[in-house]
């Protein structure tokens, strides 16, 4: 029994899990939480390729959702164009915008960045409020668009029960993973990795670090925008105030630095832990207490910032490394009892 071994079984334990899931789970609330628990998860992987490894903190990442989201509607509602080729078309869209933010941003240091990303998400979702029509096309300015529940299918990206949501979602987070795991292991990553510790240095050894954050840029708002189309499907309704909001842009950086930035783990374990603390504050304290779930992810991330600065994955894992010293060495032991019995 090797460290790889358990390692590849309890992937493979967790995708049976993750899988089989909606089999026994068939409240559709637990379902709808899970779902959003992915879909966050998914949020934050694709938030941590430029705020985890390029070592910046964009606070902006709604625009990005707004932009998959609003596209494929619009070309479905309005063009009959399919949600899942209109969905490749909000990434490009959105690319295309996290270049052109990244270009004169990337020049900027720490608060300077952070706020230039939250001056353009906010700016795209005035635009969209006071905007009814942006050349032919119509973008219904704060009332946002709702999508009929007709043509119900694969085809239309729409369906009646939540299970075909969540394993949509479930493999595309899966996606992501493997892509940032990717991405991580390669020649772009270790730049974006020294670049993102120490700029100077690099430079000094001649990488391209603004090339490689441009790309990452690049690649995180893709990501981020597919994920725009997948909840304007599952909600069937949007507006900018849902999809283009500063509460969505915080509570993705949240996760990650709660959850640990920079790692592979990280954003899943963040979404893991934070994304039920904020779902049933809303359905309990909601009324009564709005935006109570930021405060408690701002209070949870000063705790963190203070006692584990590399985020929540550190300890976690440091945590599991220990107890696959104690299965091996077990092993080992009972082994040698044996031959020598």
């Amino acid at each position: 029994m090797t460290r790889q071994n358990i390692n590849r079984f309890a992937l493979t334990l967790v995708g049976v899990v993750a899988f089989g899931l909606p089999l026994v789970l068939r409240s559709p609330t637990y379902l709808h939480i899970l779902i959003l628990l992915y879909l966050y998860a998914y949020f934050t992987t694709s938030w941590n390729l430029v705020g985890g490894f390029a070592g910046v903190l964009p606070l902006g990442h709604a625009a990005f959702v707004g932009i998959g989201a609003y596209t494929s509607t619009i070309l479905s509602l309005q063009y009959g164009v399919s949600p899942w080729l209109g969905m490749i078309v909000g990434g490009i869209l959105a690319a295309i915008a996290g270049v052109l933010i990244g270009l004169p941003t990337f020049k900027m240091r720490g608060a300077y960045f952070a706020l230039a990303t939250i001056a353009f998400s906010e700016g795209i979702r005035v635009m969209v409020e006071n905007i009814d029509y942006l050349g032919p096309f119509k973008l219904n300015g704060p009332s946002g668009f709702q999508i009929p529940p007709k043509n119900i299918g694969l085809v239309n990206y729409m369906f009646i029960g939540k299970e075909p949501y969540y394993y949509i979602v479930l493999v595309m987070l899966i996606g992501v993973l493997a892509f940032t795991y990717f991405i991580s292991r390669s020649k772009l990553g270790y730049y974006l990795n020294a670049g993102g510790e120490e700029p100077e240095a690099a430079m000094a050894l001649g990488i391209n670090v603004a090339r490689a954050k441009l790309i990452a840029m690049a690649m995180s708002s893709f990501l981020t925008a597919l994920a725009g189309t997948f909840y304007a499907q599952f909600t069937l309704y949007i507006h900018p105030k849902s999809v283009i909001s500063l509460d969505l842009s915080f509570e993705i950086a949240f996760i990650a630095l709660i959850g640990g930035r920079g790692s592979i783990a990280g954003p899943v374990l963040g979404a893991l832990l934070l994304r039920p603390v904020s779902d049933f504050s809303r359905i309990y304290f909601g009324a009564t207490l709005p935006g109570l779930h930021l405060i408690i992810f701002g209070t949870v991330l000063v705790l963190v910032m203070i006692y584990q600065p590399r985020g929540l994955q550190e300890p976690l894992t440091r945590a599991y490394n220990r107890l696959l010293d104690k299965i091996i060495g077990q092993t080992a032991q009972g082994k040698v009892r044996h031959e020598y019995s």
